[in-house]
């Protein structure tokens, strides 16, 4: 069976194809993209050498600091391998602002303009953020943030005019009960109603602004905890954001955890350990299979006609037994057999630490304050953790990674 990747839906690209009419410069670099995943044996025929092409997609991880504490998330969840850190020595080891500006100049110098991807942590507790995405975008670097929307509504107006091209919000729930109770703020204040504060100020300034950008996307994780309530999400914010994503979560028991201690140690030589804070716990864990699927064909209903919002599925499994054998059965990829983020994305931690895995970032090539992204990006680290991917096949964690089957 030929390997499967993440794609977008068709139709969910021609409904929102418009809104870049007037920036032609960010269509072009999405388009790319996708052409080079489509034809990816084509352009990379001789992959199993490790050597990448040109980056398409930049992502800095800008800072693990985040005011939420989401059950579902491997950094600051009940499992999380941040939960032992400090806090204020983590904020210390953050990349400046400056060293960002003068890496994005380097690369664009030598012919390199990826799409660049702001996440966390949250992104939005990141000093010089709004900097950083007025300067990229200047650049000619179409830039993106995925955010729990706690913060956006003050600089919604920056925002839209940089313009930032797409904006993704974390949101579980259809009312305040449901999503506070899933992605609980750490002062105790409710993150649903900034949300909705954020999404209000964002359209009334592509209002004010005459512009379509940024696109707002949702980002819903889907959880024993909001399963039945799906369509209540969609119909209680399709008038404030333009794309509905959902993911089934990714997760990882513990003895693929196991597996994975062995295979990465005999791969690469040492134990990796950031996957641990993936092992799935009470608020992963997913048993009403029939009423998701109930759901996704609802959504799937609602989201039909041409003005309502699409609605896509990561990854794009269905079927009660599909659905099952995916919270049940870790070792099982659905035909998602090859990585081809590895070749396209490059992943840059809040650190500096650039490692070609965005979930589970043990294996390092370099660090970005000592080194310049082109140096790193087919650097003898970076090559040899291609290769070992493209011979030896894919690792335990794998199977449930955003990098396999969410790219």
């Amino acid at each position: 069976m030929k390997s499967k990747h993440s794609s977008i839906d068709v139709f969910a690209i021609l409904k929102n194809l418009w809104r870049f009419g007037h920036h032609p410069w960010i269509g072009k670099k999405l388009v790319a993209l996708q052409a080079e995943k489509l034809l990816f044996d084509r352009v990379f025929s001789n992959y199993q050498n490790g050597i990448g092409g040109k980056i398409r997609q930049l992502s800095f991880r800008l800072t693990d600091i985040c005011n939420l504490r989401c059950s579902t998330c491997g950094q600051w969840g009940e499992t999380g391998f941040l939960r032992s850190k400090d806090i204020k020595e983590l904020k210390k080891q953050e990349v400046p602002y400056d060293r960002y500006v003068h890496l994005l100049g380097d690369l664009v110098d030598k012919g390199e303009c990826p799409i660049l991807y702001l996440w966390g942590g949250e992104p939005m507790l990141y000093d010089g953020v709004l900097d950083l995405i007025d300067t990229a975008t200047h650049m000619g670097l179409p830039t993106s943030i995925a955010t729990n929307g706690s913060r956006i509504a003050s600089v919604a107006k920056r925002l839209v005019r940089a313009p930032l091209f797409l904006m993704q919000i974390s949101i579980d729930g259809h009312c305040p009960e449901i999503h506070d109770r899933l992605r609980p703020s750490v002062s105790g204040a409710s993150s649903f109603r900034k949300i909705v504060d954020g999404l209000d100020a964002i359209q009334e300034q592509r209002k004010l602004q005459s512009t379509d950008l940024p696109l707002i996307a949702s980002l819903t994780v889907i959880s024993q905890g909001n399963v039945r309530h799906l369509t209540d999400l969609y119909e209680a914010f399709q008038e404030k954001v333009d794309l509905f994503v959902f993911y089934l979560a990714w997760w990882i028991d513990e003895k693929r955890a196991r597996a994975q201690d062995m295979d990465f140690s005999r791969r690469f030589g040492f134990t990796p350990k950031i996957h641990w804070g993936w092992v799935s716990n009470a608020g992963w864990k997913l048993n009403d299979y029939e009423i998701l699927q109930q759901q996704i064909e609802a959504l799937r209903e609602r989201s039909r006609r041409w003005s309502a919002p699409p609605v896509i599925l990561i990854p794009n499994i269905t079927g009660v037994e599909n659905l099952k054998r995916y919270y049940t059965d870790h070792a099982c990829r659905f035909g998602f057999d090859r990585c081809i983020s590895i070749y396209q994305a490059m992943e840059v931690d809040s650190n500096g630490d650039v490692s070609p895995c965005r979930d589970y970032h043990d294996y390092v090539v370099g660090n970005v304050k000592e080194a310049t992204l082109n140096e790193l990006w087919n650097s003898p680290a970076y090559v040899k953790f291609r290769q070992s991917m493209s011979t030896e096949g894919l690792m335990p964690v794998c199977s449930r990674c955003c990098g396999l089957m969410g790219y």
